[in-house]
C-alpha cells in the first residue's frame, strides 16, 4: 500500500490571491454542514404527512430517512478521497451543487419512489461536501486551542441542525406543506454556493492517485443491503430467508471492500489508517455513539406526534431545549478538554447522554413534557454536544496534509453509518416490541424499548472510551 505521508498540499491559483479572513472561511465550511446535517432530521417531524400524501408504507418511511443516511454514509470516504486528490473546494461546490438539485427534486416528487431516489441522491451531494467542510476548517485554522475551538464551533453547528431539524420541519409543514423541508435548501444552498465560490481558498493533495470507485460502490452496496436485511426482520423475522440472504450477502460485500482495501494500490480507505490508536478509538467510538444518537430524533418526533398527539410545529417546539443544549455542550467541550483531556470528556458525554437516554426509556402513554421530552431530551443531546468534540478532535488532529480529507470523511463516515444501521435495529426493535398494535400503548413500549437499547449500547460506549481511546489528541501517532 502506498503510503500518503510525504504527501505534500498544492496551492492553486485560487489560495495564492489574497487569503480571506479565517471566520469567513469557518462561516461557510459551518453553514455547508450545517445544510447536511439539517437533513439527516428536519424530515422526521414530515413523516407522517409524507406517508398521508404519498402512501408510503412504514418500513418506506424508514428509507426516507436510511436511502439519504446510507449514500451519505456509504460515499463519504469517496467524498473525502475526491476533495484530497481534485480540490476541497471543488468538491464542496460539486458536492452542495448536487445536494441542492437533489432537494428541488425531492421537493416536487409526485411518488414515493421518486422522493427516495432523491433523498439518495440528495446524500450523495453530502457525501462529496461533508468531509470537505472539516478538511477547509482545519486547513484554515492552525493546530492547538484556535483549532480546538473552530472544531467545537463546526461540531455545534452541525449538531444544531440536526437539533434545529424538528422545529425548522414543524415550521414548514405546518406553515406551508412537507415538502417546503427540501426545497428550503435551494434558496440556502444557492446563497452558499455563491459565497464559497467567491472566498473559499483551494488546496488539494498533490500525489496523482485515482478514486477507488470498487471500494466505494462495495461499501455502500453492503451497508444498504445490511440496512435493508435488518428492516426485513419487522414482517420476516430473525431467522426467514428474506432476512438471512441479504443480511449474508450485506457482511460478504464488506469483507470484500476490506479485501480490495488491503490489495489495491490507492486504497478508499488505507487500512493502516486503523492502526492509529486515536483514529481507531474514536471512529469506533463515534461509531457507537451514532447508533444510539441518530435514532433519538426519530423517536422522540413520532412519540410526541403518534403518541401525545402533538401537531408538527408543536414536536419541533418541544426539542427545542434540546437543540440548545447540543450546542451548549459542543462549545463547553473545548474548556473541558483543556482541563480534563479529550477522553475524560468524550466519556462523561456519553455517561450523560446514556442517563438521558435510559430517563427516556421510562416514558408512558400520557407522559408530561418536563419528565418526558424535555428533561431528558435535555441530557441525551447535552452529552451528545460533549463527546462528538473531543472524539472529532482526536480522530483528526495529527492528519498527514495527504490524508486530511480522508480522515474527515472517516469520523463523519463512522457516525453516519453508526446511525444508519442503529435506526434500521431499533426501528425493528420498537416494530417488534408493538406487535402490530397502533395504539399509544404499544407505541410507547417500542419507542421506549429503542431508548432503553441505545442506553446500554452507549454505556458501553463509555467503557470502550475509558478503556481505548489515548489520553491526548498528540497521540495520533501512536500505533497501540
Amino acid at each position: 500500500m502506498t503510503s500518503m505521508l510525504g504527501a505534500a498540499e498544492v496551492p492553486t491559483r485560487t489560495s495564492r490571491r489574497a487569503a480571506p479572513p479565517t471566520w469567513l472561511v469557518v462561516a461557510l465550511a459551518c453553514a455547508g454542514q450545517f445544510l447536511v446535517v439539517l437533513d439527516v432530521s428536519v424530515v422526521n417531524v414530515a413523516l407522517p404527512s409524507m406517508r398521508a400524501d404519498l402512501g408510503l408504507s412504514g418500513s418506506g418511511l424508514q428509507w426516507v430517512v436510511n436511502a439519504y443516511a446510507i449514500a451519505f454514509a456509504g460515499l463519504m470516504l469517496l467524498g473525502g478521497r475526491a476533495g484530497d486528490l481534485y480540490g476541497r473546494k471543488r468538491m464542496f461546490l460539486v458536492g452542495l451543487a448536487l445536494f441542492t438539485l437533489a432537494s428541488l427534486a425531492g421537493g416536487l416528487a409526485r411518488e414515493g419512489w421518486e422522493l427516495l431516489a432523491a433523498r439518495a441522491v440528495q446524500g450523495l451531494g453530502a457525501a462529496v461536501l461533508a468531509p470537505s467542510t472539516l478538511t477547509i476548517l482545519t486547513a484554515a485554522v492552525p493546530e492547538g486551542a484556535a483549532r480546538a475551538r473552530a472544531i467545537a464551533t463546526w461540531t455545534a453547528v452541525g449538531a444544531g441542525g440536526g437539533a434545529a431539524g424538528g422545529l425548522v420541519g414543524g415550521l414548514l409543514v405546518d406553515g406551508l406543506s412537507w415538502r417546503w423541508v427540501l426545497l428550503i435548501n435551494v434558496p440556502i444552498g444557492a446563497v452558499v454556493l455563491l459565497g464559497a465560490l467567491r472566498w473559499l481558498p483551494e488546496s488539494r493533495a498533490g500525489d496523482g492517485r485515482r478514486l477507488d470507485l470498487p471500494g466505494a460502490l462495495l461499501v455502500t452496496a453492503g451497508l444498504g443491503t445490511l440496512a435493508y436485511g435488518i428492516s426485513q426482520t419487522e414482517a420476516s423475522g430473525w431467522t426467514s430467508a428474506a432476512t438471512l440472504v441479504p443480511l449474508v450477502a450485506g457482511l460478504a460485500l464488506v469483507g470484500l471492500f476490506l479485501l480490495v482495501e488491503a490489495r489495491t494500490a490507492a486504497p478508499l480507505m488505507p487500512l493502516g489508517l486503523l492502526g492509529r490508536r486515536a483514529v481507531s478509538s474514536a471512529n469506533v467510538a463515534m461509531f457507537l455513539s451514532g447508533a444510539a444518537m441518530f435514532c433519538m430524533w426519530y423517536f422522540m418526533t413520532l412519540y410526541a406526534q403518534n403518541v401525545l398527539g402533538y401537531t408538527p410545529l408543536e414536536a419541533g417546539l418541544a426539542l427545542v431545549p434540546s437543540s440548545l443544549a447540543v450546542v451548549a455542550g459542543s462549545k463547553l467541550a473545548p474548556r473541558l478538554m483543556r482541563r480534563a483531556g479529550e477522553r475524560n470528556v468524550a466519556v462523561l458525554g456519553t455517561v450523560v447522554a446514556a442517563a438521558g437516554f435510559g430517563w427516556q426509556s421510562t416514558i408512558s402513554a400520557e407522559g408530561a413534557y418536563l419528565t418526558a421530552i424535555m428533561i431528558p431530551g435535555i441530557l441525551m443531546m447535552l452529552g451528545a454536544g460533549l463527546a462528538a468534540t473531543p472524539l472529532a478532535a482526536l480522530a483528526t488532529s495529527g492528519a498527514p496534509a495527504g490524508e486530511a480529507g480522508l480522515v474527515s470523511g472517516l469520523i463523519n463516515t463512522s457516525r453516519t453509518m453508526g446511525g444508519s444501521l442503529g435506526l434500521a435495529v431499533m426501528s425493528t426493535i420498537a416494530a417488534a416490541r408493538t406487535e402490530g398494535g397502533g395504539g399509544p400503548a404499544a407505541l410507547t413500549e417500542g419507542y421506549a424499548l429503542a431508548f432503553r437499547v441505545s442506553a446500554g449500547v452507549l454505556g458501553v460506549g463509555a467503557v470502550m472510551m475509558a478503556v481505548w481511546l489515548p489520553r491526548r489528541g498528540g497521540s495520533v501517532g501512536a500505533q497501540s
